[in-house]
């Protein structure tokens, strides 16, 4: 019993160490792999001594092997086919010569500047030419870069972490075995990487049958279905020929993710959570089995060969694989920057070091202490900087995106879009009303006859590369699940919609970053009436240092008195849809919207035609409107002191 309890005590404190370093990630907004590794190393043998993951034995590898196959296959199932098409041969480049140019560069540094013999300067290489996604994909979204960029890193993430695992344990057989010829490891790369690719793309399309066909068991039971399924398919995989498995799950994962699964977003979100929580306890293990002596005993020959691995081979690699792209060099700097190991390296390391040890093989300890210094600077060095290269590169999606896809062909959102074309910025409209789009054809704007949730006529619209989303529909549950749909599939940097304000809805959008429009509980309907019959003033204001307060409280005021609704506001150049929780800022250009029915405002607005059309085109003759004039005795009262 005494045994069984440590053990337990070791897996309970590296869970509540690896969501912690989680935790405080995810508030500070760094790599969580930063806190995972500082964690790891305090509790272990070189800090404060809680954690000794080499008493798990065995039962370590199989963590690893388990928790690996989840990674990838979550990986797998979140690669987007359709954006990975437009990049394709980028793609294939840096999985095949980008491989090979790391293999030869980084074995080559580690011989001549780590002094290490040839055969285990390549074993380094092998297990450090794969990025992961564990790291890349929080990385991307803390870092909004341009859609080409993340879809090439995730790419590279996901479909490298299996050919770099297969290529290490050809290099290590090769070591184990040295009467093995070339060509019978080359061949046994291939034959591994085509057995479990077979395997995985068989077994997911089955499991993507199974989950659409089979109706009596519940969403839940479903995704332990598909977990079973991925493990099942794993060891099968493993069974037929070692280390093919990993190829396998990558493989199910983008078979099941391009089946159009009906709950696919909860599969989705279930499967991330399991690769939360395995990337955090395999990190924290790992990283406390880890000597810090053994980091320092390489020498300053091993930190040359990791800064030659991230500026020389890196950049190199990058250039001849993206030599006839479409990419800029903007793009493919922030490409040749950006390369974090994770979690795949750290664990085939680990093994490898067990099984060199065991076969008396010097070299073990050295090769994971190398690949752990890899890991820490380039997760340090690369991860922590992103955000910054990519603001001096001008790639930042959320800075550079501009324009608007919106669904609804009501007069107001025709007003917005009207607003954004005026300004020179594309705008597209969604609607399944043929009598709204023939308006919105009317009026010179582009649309869209079709329904909000079709993917393709998402991207026709072009919203991977527009800066906001705004669901404005008469109906407010649609809204949400429509800015969900888009959030999940395109990550635009702006994700707005109509929507009720309750404490359900406000916290099915907080993971997803969906803003309510304009003001809370905007009664959409009244305003477009106004709009209809010609009963607003479209004005703009400008919001000045001096008696800012008491500005915010007037428009607060108006607002609550149903009086004024904001719709856009520029803001250092950038012309965005006002969210209820906007915080208005000093040199704020505010556009609105203001109920006025008198008789002489409507004629001066329509002219006897009413029309927010006419509006708008008198929008430049429109003297610039103080917030607070007019206002209601019920707002005064609102902002009396």
């Amino acid at each position: 019993m005494e045994g069984s309890f440590e053990l337990t005590l070791q897996m309970v404190i590296a869970v509540l160490a690896g969501i912690s370093a989680q935790v405080i990630a995810e508030y500070l907004k760094v790599p969580s792999i930063v806190f995972l590794l500082l964690f790891g190393i305090l509790l272990g043998q070189d800090g404060l001594g809680l954690l000794h993951p080499h008493e798990l034995g065995i039962g370590l590898e199989v963590i690893v092997a388990l928790s690996v196959a989840v990674i990838l296959f979550e990986g797998g199932l979140n690669l987007e086919l359709r954006d990975l098409g437009k990049v394709s041969g980028s793609l294939r480049n840096l999985v095949t010569l980008g491989t090979l140019i790391t293999l030869l560069g980084g074995g080559m540094a580690a011989h001549w500047l780590g002094e290490f013999p040839w055969s285990i300067a390549f074993l380094y290489a092998s297990l450090v030419v794969v990025t992961g996604p564990t790291v890349i994909s929080p990385l991307l979204k803390q870092v909004q870069v341009d859609r080409q960029v993340a879809t090439i890193l995730e790419g590279e993430g996901v479909l490298i972490d299996p050919v770099g695992a297969i290529l290490a344990v050809v290099v290590l057989d090769t070591i184990l075995n040295s009467d093995a010829s070339p060509t019978a490891a080359v061949m046994g790369l291939f034959l591994r990487l085509g057995i479990g690719g077979f395997i995985g793309g068989v077994g997911g399309w089955f499991l993507g049958w199974f989950v659409k066909r089979v109706d009596f068991i519940s969403e839940d039971l479903k995704n332990l279905v598909v977990l079973a399924g991925l493990w099942g398919l794993f060891g099968l995989a493993q069974l037929i020929r070692s280390e093919s498995g990993l190829m396998a799950t990558v493989m199910a994962g983008i078979v099941l993710g391009a089946s159009a699964l009906p709950e696919e977003r909860l599969l989705r979100r279930f499967k991330g959570q399991l690769t939360v929580l395995g990337v955090s306890v395999l990190f924290i293990l790992l990283s406390a089995d880890l000597s810090i002596a053994s980091i320092f005993a390489l020498g300053w020959g091993s930190l040359f060969t990791v800064l030659v691995l991230m500026f020389v081979v890196r950049p190199i690699s990058i250039t001849l694989c993206t030599w006839n792209s479409d990419l800029n060099w903007r793009q493919k700097s922030f490409l040749a920057w950006v390369a974090p190991r994770g979690i795949v390296s750290a664990s085939v390391a680990s093994l490898f070091a067990i099984l060199l040890t065991q076969r008396g093989i010097n070299g073990g300890d050295s090769i994971k202490a190398l690949v752990f210094l890899t890991i820490m600077m380039t997760v340090f060095v690369q991860g922590l900087t992103a955000r910054w290269i990519a603001n001096l590169l001008q790639i930042n999606r959320q800075n550079e995106a501009t324009g608007a896809v919106i669904v609804g062909c009501n007069p107001l959102s025709r007003l917005i879009a009207r607003l954004f074309q005026e300004r020179g910025e594309s705008v597209v409209l969604i609607d399944t009303d043929p009598e709204a789009c023939q308006k919105a054809e009317q009026e010179n704007l582009r649309v869209f006859q079709s329904s909000g949730l079709d993917v393709d006529v998402l991207e026709e619209a072009g919203l991977d590369s527009m800066g906001t989303f705004l669901a404005m529909t008469s109906n407010g549950e649609v809204n949400l699940i429509l800015a969900q749909r888009a959030a999940e599939e395109f990550q635009p940097p702006r994700v707005l919609a109509v929507f009720p304000r309750d404490p359900q809805a406000n916290a099915s959008t907080n993971k997803t970053k969906i803003n309510q429009a304009f003001i809370p509980q905007i009664p959409l309907k009244t305003w477009n009436q106004y709009l209809s019959e010609g009963q607003v003033k479209l004005g703009k204001t400008v919001l000045k240092e001096s008696g800012l307060a008491f500005q915010r409280a007037h428009l607060q005021a108006l607002i609550r008195s149903g009086e004024l609704v904001p719709l856009l506001v520029e803001r250092d150049g950038s012309f965005q849809v006002v969210s209820a929780a906007e915080e208005w800022q000093p040199k704020d250009q505010i556009i609105y919207l203001l109920h006025d029915p008198r008789p002489k405002l409507l004629k001066r607005l329509s002219g006897g035609t009413p029309s927010s059309r006419l509006a708008l085109e008198k929008l430049p003759e429109v003297e610039e409107v103080p917030i607070s004039a007019p206002v209601s005795a019920t707002a005064m009262k609102e902002i009396a002191p």
